[in-house]
């Protein structure tokens, strides 16, 4: 493989047509719109979290092109098997951000019954599958769906995020080679964000690039600008439709930036030099994918505040409804586990809801 960065865009917007993916106009405005509403989403969870509403939050401002330009690439019957820092890829794929907001607020309407931290959505409508906080033990998965899909008959596939620490991992290996081996209907995508939490991604690899380690596992390697949405379309695309056309899994790799910190726990200034952020933030993916529908007429002059005033208002209307919602009842601890508890159980569960009537029990500090 290359070493070399494929892009469509340059950073003030422009770009070659021959490398610009063949999309409509209303498929271009689809992408803003998405890209728009994915770092509307973020920026609510982090003030939430540092108004002490909700317990945590992972932010991902800086990485919504690498987000919305896979999503997009994708068709709604395959399976993601995500990260943690991908918030824009559920709604991309048609989920509710109410339903997102009552899993972060963990109230009785949470479609994982309080069962996963905030921010680790699953969504069975959205073949979007519960999100693994431990780095890479997903990989696996996403290859054993891959193969039931390809067992089946079936000419869907699935598609797995990952940080660049997670290139790390044992699931990594695993995953890779045995999806190599067998020639999965599978995409990988690692989010080279730059940093493993504090840790520089230089010193985790001394690989010419974390693409370059799918040579090793009989698949091609694909390295990508991910602050360019059209690009990691592109890429994306063309990595789906040779998986569909059963020539195995490719691994895409998107250098992006966390312009954030790890999670809403975290302090990036005591481990990053000042001097990074501004570089990043004009490579902004979100600027560059205006500038370029500005210049071919997409996109009216204050297109974008219009899109941003517009999906304020949604945003916050389902963090008043998820906010608004009854707590989640803890005797769902037993109720969802046992169709027929025990007379003990029973016993347990009555105690419990005698204490916590009325109690939203979420005074106790958040564990990260």
């Amino acid at each position: 493989m290359s070493s070399e960065v494929f892009g469509a865009l340059s950073r003030e917007g422009g770009a070659d047509a021959s490398e610009v993916p063949p999309l409509s106009g209303e498929e271009f405005r689809e992408m803003i719109r998405q890209m728009v509403r994915t770092r509307a989403l973020d920026e609510r969870g982090m003030n939430l979290q540092r108004q002490g509403r909700i317990g945590f939050y992972l932010p991902s401002r800086g990485e919504e092109g690498h987000q919305i330009g896979a999503a997009l690439a994708l068709r709604p019957d395959d399976w993601t098997f995500p990260s943690y820092r991908i918030p824009g890829v559920a709604p991309a794929r048609g989920a509710d951000p109410e339903t997102l907001f009552h899993q972060i607020f963990g109230t009785a309407r949470d479609i994982c019954l309080g069962r996963q931290m905030p921010v680790h959505y699953s969504l069975r409508e959205q073949n979007f599958v519960s999100i693994s906080s431990p780095i890479g033990t997903h990989i696996p998965q996403a290859v054993g769906a891959a193969m039931a899909m390809r067992y089946r008959g079936k000419d869907t596939l699935a598609v797995t995020w990952f940080g660049d620490g997670g290139t790390s991992s044992a699931g990594f290996h695993l995953g890779l080679n045995f999806a190599g081996v067998c020639q999965a209907p599978l995409v990988f995508i690692c989010q080279n964000n730059q940093r493993v939490i504090s840790l520089p991604v230089r010193r985790r690899t001394a690989a010419e690039s974390l693409a370059a380690r799918a040579v090793a596992y009989g698949m091609p390697g694909v390295l990508v600008d991910g602050n360019d949405v059209l690009a990691v379309v592109r890429e994306v695309r063309a990595a789906a439709d040779r998986a569909r056309a059963g020539e195995g899994p490719t691994l895409v790799e998107c250098l992006t930036y966390r312009r954030l910190g790890h999670s809403s726990s975290d302090d990036p200034t005591r481990y990053r030099d000042a001097k990074e952020g501004p570089a990043w933030e004009r490579r902004d993916p979100l600027d560059r994918f205006e500038r370029y529908l500005l210049g071919r007429s997409l996109l009216e002059a204050g297109g974008r505040r219009a899109l941003e005033a517009g999906i304020a208002g949604k945003v916050s209307a389902a963090v008043r409804a998820a906010e608004a919602a009854a707590p989640l009842p803890v005797t769902t601890l037993i109720e969802d586990v046992y169709a027929h508890p025990s007379p003990a159980l029973r016993e347990q569960g009555d105690a419990v809801r005698g204490r916590t009537a009325g109690d939203r029990e979420a005074d106790a500090a958040f564990p990260l």
